[in-house]
């Protein structure tokens, strides 16, 4: 090996770009190799390669932090880096590159192979489908590299396949659910987390980018050697069939969600961790007063739930209701203008609206804004940040902030004021969407609504009875149905017994979505003995003026001192909606008509009537 050709190219194509070409020239001649290095700077592209240098190469080395495109270098070694590898560690790059190139020469021919022209490959196995992911820290040369090379790889062996990059500037080339479902496997070549939620059921292979790049034929080859995922089948009388039919609800419900309505339970489901972890803490530091003392251990617990948590929760609404609309490039605008909500007093409402200026921003941004390929690599880390931040910082400070502010200082002051028929008529209207759909979208907007007023925690204890009205008016669905099975066995399968049984623990646990499975099979009874039920224990939570400071947790979280208000009645709340739930729900099934079997007259019965 004689003959190095290299690319080197950074954000702002400028100091790296030719620290690493000069790095790398000066090692590579102090080893005795003949290298030619083009740059690509803020000022174009020089010593630019020509295709007499790249046939002549014997490797190619690219020391980039933006995307660089390798279609000019098939066929060839290509071992890619950081530019600060490049310059840190210049010796220890080429050695590597050097070496790795000698393994995979071979690999990289046949990468190169023409596509088949028949349907079959070599060994006459039909094409297979596969999908794909690419992901690197950097999101930039990685990522792009390892999915041009799984692609090359599946066609030179006859195979159709489709890969999503989830780069710095978010995921192109989405797959979607057919085309998952048609996929007979999936390659995730990934150096940071990859949710494979979506991939149940297929034949998954995981490995690195640098092993996609290295050996991308191995790769698809190895995913398609997998063993076929073993269908697992669960019965009802141990209970698995019925938590594997609450899960299999869950995850369709999930793959129904689009648009605004599935952006805002990204941001709602980044932001409960956050309030829990923030509401518990605070309640904590009541057990040693009021106003603890300053550097006492309640001082302590209260600056980090009430000064630390709750300070995090309109932000963290905000930059992932934009990261679920513009991917990476909505993180950092939402963030801010999540932040920016909070200090002008606009709360949650704040937050949700900045999200989604954020997001729907920089989606544009990124999508509208076009830049010369050498400065592409400026958009995720410059361009889109700077540009969305400030028109959504300006559109909160001067537009929308102080009506904002207006309706949730209306609200608090409604719930601060309400009479204690508007409070029984609250919970009621909360309790009832608890129970409607079940984790749905009714469902959903009562429990967004609640756990939103958490993050308004200045405003005093009412700001609370909303969120202890719809966990209550959450539980009692799976535990009036479990009680149910119990008091009126008749009316119910051996498996919807033992079902009851599991939908026992999901209801203290205030998993809703385990009342489900019972009215699939018969919701014209379920459902309305359902909304009863939760209808009277939000309205009996908030007649009661019980009072809770985590938005999850279930019947556990009143072993944490304070957390909920008038504990005693909270649980007698619960279970009359329980009660009430299964007596309805076994009245209904009892009003059931059973079809009467006509029996036939007999001749002489017949004879003698006439």
């Amino acid at each position: 090996m004689q003959n190095i050709v290299a690319v080197t190219a950074c954000p702002t194509g400028v100091a790296h770009t030719f620290m690493a070409a000069e790095a790398l020239r000066q090692t590579a001649q102090m080893q005795g190799y003949r290298i030619k290095i083009e740059t690509q700077g803020s000022e174009g592209v020089k010593n630019a390669l020509s295709d007499s240098d790249i046939g002549a190469a014997d490797l190619v080395i690219i020391a980039a932090d933006i995307h660089v495109n390798l279609d000019r270098f098939r066929g060839k070694p290509v071992y890619a880096v950081s530019t600060s590898k490049a310059i840190r560690d210049t010796k220890q790059v080429l050695s590597a590159a050097i070496a790795e190139a000698q393994q995979t020469s071979a690999p990289a021919a046949q990468l190169t192979a023409p596509p088949p022209v028949s349907t079959t490959d070599q060994n006459g196995t039909a094409t297979k489908r596969l999908v794909g992911i690419t992901s690197c820290p950097t999101g930039i040369a990685h990522t792009f590299m390892a999915a041009e090379a799984l692609r090359k790889a599946a066609i030179g062996l006859g195979h159709e396949i489709k890969v999503e990059t989830q780069g710095s500037v978010g995921a192109k080339n989405q797959l979607t659910s057919e085309e998952i479902a048609q996929a007979d496997a999936v390659v995730i070549a990934a150096d940071t987390h990859v949710d494979l939620s979506r991939f149940r059921g297929k034949r998954v292979y995981e490995t690195s980018t640098k092993q996609a790049l290295k050996d991308g034929a191995g790769v698809v080859q190895a995913a398609l050697a997998l063993p076929e995922p073993v269908a697992t089948t669960a019965s009802g009388s141990n209970g698995q069939g019925y938590l594997q039919s609450v899960q299999e609800a869950k995850a369709a419900r999930s793959a129904q969600r689009s648009g605004p309505y599935k952006h805002l339970l990204t941001g709602v489901s980044y932001m409960l961790p956050v309030i829990v972890a923030g509401g518990l803490i605070i309640a904590m530091s009541f057990v040693f007063g009021l106003t603890p003392a300053p550097g006492s251990i309640g001082d302590a617990l209260l600056q980090i739930g009430g000064k630390s948590a709750f300070a995090l929760i309109v932000p963290v609404l905000s930059g992932f209701i934009a990261f679920s609309i513009a991917d990476r490039p909505g993180l950092a605008p939402g963030l801010i203008g999540g932040m920016l909500a909070s200090n002008l007093g606009m709360g949650f409402l704040g937050g949700i609206l900045s999200g989604f200026l954020a997001g729907y921003i920089a989606l544009w941004v990124r999508d509208r804004i076009k830049l010369p390929p050498n400065l592409e690599g400026l958009k995720p880390v410059l361009v889109i940040p700077l540009l969305s931040t400030l028109a959504v910082g300006l559109l909160l400070f001067y537009v929308f902030g102080t009506p904002v502010k207006a309706l949730l200082d209306g609200l608090t002051a409604f719930l601060q004021n309400m009479g204690q028929t508007n409070a029984i008529l609250l919970g009621l209207v909360l309790g009832g969407m608890m129970a409607v759909d079940m984790g749905g979208p009714v469902n959903k907007a009562a429990y967004t609504f609640a756990v939103g007023l958490l993050a308004n925690n200045t405003a005093g204890n009412s700001v609370f009875l909303p969120m202890a009205a719809v966990m209550a008016a959450g539980m009692t669905p799976p535990l009036g149905l479990a009680l149910a099975t119990l008091i009126n066995k008749r009316n119910f399968s051996e498996d919807e017994r033992e079902a009851g049984k599991v939908a026992s623990v999901l209801g203290i646990s205030f998993i809703t979505e385990g009342a489900i499975p019972f009215a699939a099979k018969d919701p014209l009874r379920v459902i309305p003995a359902c909304i009863a039920g939760s209808a009277i224990a939000g309205a009996l939570s908030m007649l009661f003026g019980c009072t809770l400071r985590a938005p999850h947790g279930g019947i556990f979280v009143l072993a944490i001192p304070n957390a909920v208000g008038n504990g005693g009645m909270y649980v007698v709340a619960i279970a009359v909606g329980t009660l009430v739930t299964a007596i309805v729900v076994t009245q209904l099934k009892r009003m059931q008509r059973t079809p009467k079997v006509e029996q036939e007259t007999p001749p002489e019965m017949a004879s003698s009537v006439r």
